[in-house]
């Protein structure tokens, strides 16, 4: 092993004698290690007038783990096939299979063991029916080439299916959707893009160069239409959870009195927010925009009338 990482990260070819030098070892030696790796399929490539050096992109496979590596790597791997996106789901397993291919017997007995017992949201794992979630893959291949997109966009509001084209800069997984924010040809502006609602996916041969002064979390929380100030009171016992799941970043909080604290956020749909504030029930205050308390009131109106 360390043989060949010695030749892949030497800047020049190693004769006989550098490496038979660096170990220690007679030059004997050295030949019997180099016919063990050709034995092993290892690409070991040799010039009489630079030396030895290995084939440019072999990979050495990920045979040594520790057992905190591999518990750190079931953790992601679970938290991927909880998701609802199918084909995540199924590229996880295939990752999974791959690694118990590779390991020895005691380490592949642990990693069977940890997922049995490790399980990662299960309320979004065993709970709504998996689907297919976009084309992640082809998404991100595109934004790390800086290569253009286009696709076909059904509107999620009329369903109408539009051609677009963009430049993709980040991709956003949504705790259950991906989103692609890009450059717009279209709108001349930055939008974000739902993958599931996008089809018949290309990827240009036409590269864009990136802006130089965007920032990601700025890309993340910008708004593609006007945002409104919401200002909401949390009770401590809902905060942490509040803060851990708001769609959106916390502009300002302040402890108003012990245990409440009053929170402001910008949001550009009033009708989504306001469903989602209805899960902390009491334990939140709406104190605008007055909009905002409108919809509120008239949605626990239809609550009350529909329980009449």
């Amino acid at each position: 092993m360390k043989l060949i990482l010695m030749l892949q990260q030497s800047n020049k070819r190693l004769t006989v004698n550098d490496i038979a030098e660096e170990f220690n070892v007679s030059r004997r030696t050295v030949f019997r290690d180099f016919n063990s790796l050709s034995e092993m399929n290892v690409p070991v490539t040799w010039d009489k007038y630079k030396g030895y050096g290995i084939m440019r992109g072999y990979k050495i496979p990920p045979l040594m783990f520790t057992s905190k590596e591999l518990a750190t790597i079931m953790v992601g791997l679970n938290f991927v096939k909880s998701q609802v996106d199918q084909t995540m789901v199924e590229d996880a397993k295939g990752v999974e299979l791959k690694i118990k291919e590779v390991l020895p017997d005691d380490l592949k007995k642990f990693m069977e063991s940890l997922e049995n017992r490790t399980v990662v949201d299960p309320f979004l794992n065993y709970g709504p029916e998996k689907k297919e979630g976009g084309n992640w893959y082809l998404v991100s291949t595109a934004a790390s080439e800086n290569k253009q997109l286009e696709f076909s966009y059904r509107s999620k509001s009329t369903g109408e299916i539009t051609e677009r084209k963009i430049d993709p800069y980040l991709l956003v997984f949504y705790r259950d959707h991906w989103n692609v924010i890009g450059w717009s040809h279209k709108r001349d502006d930055f939008r974000n893009f739902m993958l599931d609602r996008m089809s018949d996916i290309k990827i240009s041969d036409q590269k864009f160069d990136r802006k130089p002064d965007i920032d990601v979390e700025g890309l993340i929380f910008r708004f593609d239409g006007e945002s409104h100030l919401i200002r909401v009171d949390v009770s401590d016992s809902a905060l942490r959870r509040f803060k851990s799941n708001l769609p959106t970043k916390i502009i300002r909080q302040k402890e108003i009195k012990p245990n409440l604290f009053r929170i402001e956020f910008e949001f550009d749909n009033l009708d989504f927010i306001n469903k989602w504030l209805l899960q902390f029930s009491t334990e939140i205050k709406v104190h605008g925009p007055e909009d905002l308390i409108e919809k509120r009131n008239d949605i626990l109106k239809k609550m009350m009338d529909e329980i009449k």
